[in-house]
């Protein structure tokens, strides 16, 4: 039986493209995965290219494989992801080791690029498509998530000034809500417990139905909600620009939506947010929050920051700290700015040294792990509600992991019929991001 191998690098939608690479392959060529690329017949990168030099990383791993190649001349080398969307054809310019190359939306098609390839040996190039009917393909080869993603859209219109995005996975388009409940509810009769709908800009969600009738997000999770044995949603990635009254008043009441929230601020000043692209100022950003936090008082906020974008100043600096004070932000994401091709935000001039970019992402991060503590100490003693997901082997010892409704790991001890339940868990060290506790009871 032959074997694929598949590199994952990026975000949650590209772990969620490998595995349905993985499905087709299954499907239709009869391909099993394998975690060994020296047993592969075929090497598969999935690519990101968010953060800076992300083509250099990808040349740098094509060169671990040279030797691969040199042993098994059939060996067939595809690149995928945003990468392959970004750079084209100066993939093949700069390594005679790739055989295809193929875009997030193309996926589907790669049963007929492997065996083109093996009928004629030519290069190919594949990465344009208007439809999403990759996503057709969950069911096959299905591996049982206690925890599992769904894609519900794809790209993004938002075209802010330093990202990449809409010009790798293109517009946005959005899947049907049948489509997206069939899925939901496969996953639910297979063990999945957690459902986190995935998205460029998941709030921008808007689905039509058979009947023509429209779905946005706060209603695709409302219909969600309803399936019993989801017990936990959450959504990513947000953007505050698209968070309107109605997504906001599920938090009302839809229980099962976790009390957790991420939502991308990027600087706490407006004068970089402007520059940024961001059509959002730092009051309204606070206005979601506090409007969320009236019916979900305890409700844990992270968030994503760039620090040293073009032009910011000390000054806007010290808001941004001064906004993370005030929101008290849980576990986020920070960058420093990286300029990426073809956007607006590369063409501005630069004048922020490196060594004060790299001070500056101190000072936040400090600011941040300063909060995660406090928030993590606070959990101490308590009593707190874990899905159990799986067994780990800690000093060779065995262990259960799982996770709070913040996003929390939690580890601790008990028995393997724990798994895919959910389980009252104290408290008793907190580590940063892990915590570590002794079960109470099954719920």
């Amino acid at each position: 039986m032959k074997k694929i191998y598949i590199q994952t690098w990026g975000c949650q939608m590209n772990e969620y493209d490998s595995s349905l690479i993985a499905n087709i392959l299954k499907k239709k060529l009869n391909y099993t995965q394998t975690h060994h690329s020296e047993k592969a017949d075929i090497l598969i990168l999935n690519t990101c290219s968010i953060r800076e030099k992300a083509q250099e990383k990808l040349f740098h791993q094509l060169g671990r494989w040279k030797n691969l190649k040199k042993k098994n001349k059939n060996l067939i080398i595809a690149v995928g992801g945003c990468v392959s969307t970004q750079e084209k054809k100066n993939i093949y310019k700069r390594s005679s080791l790739v055989n295809i190359i193929f875009g997030p939306k193309t996926i589907h098609r790669l049963p007929k690029m492997i065996k083109e390839i093996q009928i004629k040996r030519k290069n190919i190039i594949n990465i344009n498509s208007k439809k999403l009917k990759k996503y057709k393909f969950f069911k096959n080869n299905f591996k049982k998530k206690i925890s599992s993603y769904i894609s519900i859209m794809e790209g993004c219109n938002k075209f802010c000034s330093y990202c990449v995005v809409p010009r790798t996975r293109g517009r946005e388009i959005h899947r049907n809500p049948q489509d997206i409940l069939c899925e939901a509810k496969f996953l639910a009769k297979n063990g999945t417990k957690e459902i986190i709908l995935l998205g460029q800009n998941v709030n921008s969600y808007i689905g039509t139905f058979e009947n023509g009738l429209k779905c946005n997000l706060s209603k695709l999770i409302k219909l969600i909600s309803n399936i019993n044995n989801i017990k936990r949603i959450r959504f990513l990635t947000s953007n505050p620009m698209d968070f309107t009254n109605d997504l906001i008043g599920i938090y009302k009441n839809t229980p099962k939506l976790v009390n957790s929230l991420h939502l991308p601020v990027q600087s706490g000043s407006n004068q970089v947010l402007k520059k940024m692209r961001r059509k959002y100022s730092i009051s309204e950003y606070k206005k979601i929050i506090n409007k969320i936090k009236k019916f979900r008082p305890n409700i844990y906020i992270t968030s994503d920051f760039i620090v040293g974008f073009p032009g910011e100043t000390k000054k806007d600096f010290q808001k941004t700290l001064k906004l993370i004070k005030d929101i008290k932000f849980d576990i986020s994401f920070s960058f420093i700015y990286s300029p990426r091709p073809g956007t607006s935000a590369s063409r501005l001039k630069d004048e922020i040294s490196l060594q004060e970019k790299k001070k500056r992402l101190y000072l936040l991060q400090r600011e941040i792990n300063n909060n995660i503590k406090y928030f993590s100490q606070k959990m101490i003693g308590t009593y707190q509600k874990v899905l159990v997901e799986k067994k780990i082997y800690i000093n060779k010892k065995k262990k259960l992991f799982g996770k709070t409704e913040n996003n929390r790991t939690v580890i601790f001890n008990g028995p393997k019929e724990l798994i895919g339940k959910f389980s009252y868990v104290k408290i008793s060290q907190a580590h940063m991001q892990t915590l570590r506790g002794k079960y109470k009871q099954i719920i």
